[in-house]
């Protein structure tokens, strides 16, 4: 009769006889072992995709790592982002101001003073969008009377943080005989006080606005000349 191999030798035989069994699978063809038993379990052939797994509460997969982290950061990216958003596109302010009337053609008729200015305008964009500018309307009066009108569509466009000057022409008519005679008389000056309300319609960041500026320039009527005179911006 044989002898029978040793405690040592049979530990010795066992190990290497797990090794070389394929994993994931019994020694019986109809089973396989459990995944989520470490191996103590066996579930039958062809019905992995079929069957529920429960889980241990303490089990490592159901505590990930780093989670703090990852939820702090999301949040930091989402309050930078947000901040960006609306440090970029919150809308500023769009301002109107004038630069003074640059020049003036002034021509008598018999029964009228007519002149030509050329006024000029700066809009400054403060905002990080371009502005377009349109619906210019300019009325000129002297006291209450409306003396002359201009009037634009297609104004012009601003870039994101600058400012841009427009000029354009106003006709301005003086009809009175007050003021008639006072302008082609023989006074060295003839200076006439005009105010000018000035309304703009600007669009930027998908709104639209309503601008508006009253200002005071002078204008001397008793020059009877072909060549324009240029007034300081200034004044």
């Amino acid at each position: 009769m044989g002898a029978f191999p040793s405690n040592e030798e049979a530990q010795a035989i066992l190990p290497q006889t797990d090794k070389q069994r394929p994993e994931g699978r019994s020694t019986s063809g109809d089973t396989v072992n459990c995944p989520t038993c470490q191996g103590t379990g066996r579930i039958p052939r062809g019905q992995e995709n079929k069957l529920v797994a429960v889980i241990s509460c303490t089990d490592q997969r159901l505590k990930p790592r780093r989670t703090k982290l990852y939820v702090c950061v999301s949040v930091g990216l989402c309050l930078l982002f947000s901040g960006l958003f609306l440090f970029f596109l919150f809308p500023r302010s769009v301002a109107l101001s004038e630069l003074g009337l640059q020049s003036a053609y002034v021509f008598f008729t018999p029964t009228a003073v007519n002149a030509t200015i050329l006024h000029s305008l700066e809009i400054r964009n403060d905002n990080f969008a371009t502005v377009e500018a349109s619906d210019l309307t300019v009325q000129v009066f002297y006291v209450d009377t409306v003396v002359g009108a201009a009037r634009a569509t297609n104004v012009t466009t601003i870039p994101p943080r600058s400012k841009k000057k427009h000029s354009f022409e106003i006709r301005v008519s003086l009809t009175d005989p007050g003021l008639n005679k006072y302008c082609k008389t023989a006074f060295t000056v003839h200076v006439l006080f005009l105010k000018l309300q000035v309304s703009m319609t600007v669009y930027y960041l998908a709104h639209y606005e309503q601008l508006s500026l009253e200002t005071f320039q002078y204008l001397d009527c008793g020059a009877n000349r072909t060549t324009a005179h240029v007034f300081n911006g200034s004044q």
